[in-house]
């Protein structure tokens, strides 16, 4: 067999391995995970239940004008209360999303000039149109404040 046929055939066949092993993986999880080739196990906590995200008593103005920007820009796509659960974009509030993982900038980035899909499944994340750097401010100020009321710090 020709080297370039068998170099063909070995990548069909890691793919379709690759397939059914992603394919088994969400059969038996009904939250989605972080990629833990990546990260390790202890990053592959699920998604969390968007009915059990603490929401803060009170929040600081730049996290009250935060939640407001995010339900009208983020939500969509990361769920109420950055829970994910929409199937088109992971939780905010997860462990891989830290501080000391992703900084405020990750998040300025991600919503300002787009981002590779590198930890979920959900794919490429596209700029957010429109949306200004102080507005993702808020947001994330918002989004630090729900990650500290769940434990994330």
């Amino acid at each position: 067999m020709p080297r370039k046929t068998m170099a063909i055939a070995s990548l069909l066949a890691f793919g379709l391995a690759t397939g059914l092993l992603v394919q088994s993986d969400e059969v038996e999880a009904d939250r989605p995970r972080v990629n833990t080739q990546m990260h390790g196990d202890a990053a592959g906590a699920p998604a969390p239940d968007p009915d059990t995200i603490i929401v803060p008593e009170t929040l600081s103005a730049p996290s009250y004008f935060g939640q407001i920007a995010f339900e009208q820009n983020c939500a969509s796509c990361h769920g109420e209360n950055g829970a994910g659960g929409t199937g088109n974009g992971p939780p905010l509030i997860h462990s891989i999303y830290e501080p000391g993982h992703h900084g405020d900038g990750a998040f300025q980035r991600a919503a300002t000039a787009g981002v590779r899909s590198h930890h979920w499944n959900f794919g490429d994340m596209p700029p957010v149109e429109g949306i200004e750097v102080e507005t993702v401010g808020l947001i994330v100020s918002y989004i630090r404040a729900l990650q500290r009321a769940n434990g994330i710090e």
